[in-house]
């Protein structure tokens, strides 16, 4: 065994002690879901992206089309992606109650498919559409369907590019392209998630504020926690005097907050936490 794996399995150990007997929230973001072939922001190969941003959403019928059709240019793959070793240790240790749920940043409702049932979809989720004048709900497989429809052109279109962490592909070929509209009110759909520079609602922070509070300890898992949510709740574990135990591959801003700081991947150390919980409990 080298150094560097001793060290590790070394914190790995602190972290059990850390979290042992303690009902654990946990925050994710998009290094836990690098194993199911989803790529992240800002790790080692992520492809550059330009976010979409609300205000050009909801002003450019140009940049509209450009979102939409990049979206469904990706969604087969996107949506097919399924929970790795680090969703399925989560909703494991949920099951034991030795974690309380949840919060995450993502929008690939990975954890949801890998059985855990208490989540808050910080960011959204990328499978559901909602009409922002009417408010009527949609599915993304049906968005899909109507799209096709509409445009049945593109059926035979090759993805051009890598697929972006939010499900979408780079594409050119938007200049025909028809976007989808509210079957009811014929109003502008938009992806249930939270795009650059718009808010997470309120209601949806209290709830993961909530299971803070509830909780007695943190655990991060693959998140740099450079979006602010994210690190308004690691503070907010830092300041109720809360045990952090992170895991991410590079740094975090909230380091020097952490208990434990385990450098690695998400999908081998969580389960590597998870039965070491569940050794401890039997």
């Amino acid at each position: 065994m080298d150094v560097v794996q001793s060290e590790v399995e070394e914190l790995i150990e602190r972290a059990i002690e850390t979290l042992h007997g303690k009902r654990t929230a946990v925050l994710t973001g998009a290094g836990i879901s690098t194993d199911s072939g989803i790529p992240d922001y800002r790790g080692e190969g992520a492809p550059k992206t330009h976010p979409m941003t609300l205000q050009n959403f909801l002003e450019s019928p140009s940049y509209r089309q450009r979102y939409w059709l990049g979206s469904h240019l990706g969604w087969g793959r996107f949506a097919g992606a399924r929970p790795n070793a680090g969703h399925t240790a989560i909703a494991r240790a949920e099951e034991s109650s030795a974690f309380s749920g949840v919060v995450t940043q993502n929008v690939d409702a990975l954890h949801h498919k890998a059985g855990s049932l208490r989540v808050v979809d910080l960011h959204g989720r990328l499978d559901k559409v909602r009409c922002i004048h009417c408010g009527q709900a949609y599915t993304r497989d049906a968005i899909a369907t109507t799209i096709e429809q509409l445009n049945p052109w593109i059926a035979g279109e090759q993805l051009e590019g890598k697929m972006k962490p939010d499900g979408d592909v780079e594409t050119s070929l938007f200049a025909d392209f028809v976007v989808p509209p509210c079957e009811l009110c014929e109003g502008l759909l938009k992806p249930e998630v939270v795009f650059f520079g718009e808010m997470v609602p309120f209601s949806v922070f209290d709830q993961a504020a909530g299971l803070l509070e509830r909780s007695d300890a943190l655990l991060v898992a693959g998140s740099s926690l450079v979006v602010n949510t994210g690190m308004r709740l690691v503070t907010l574990a830092h300041k109720r005097k809360k045990p952090i135990v992170i895991i991410n591959r590079g740094p975090t801003k909230a380091d020097r907050m952490a208990t434990v700081r385990i450098e690695g991947g998400t999908s081998e150390t969580l389960d590597s936490i998870v039965q070491g919980l569940r050794s401890q409990a039997t």
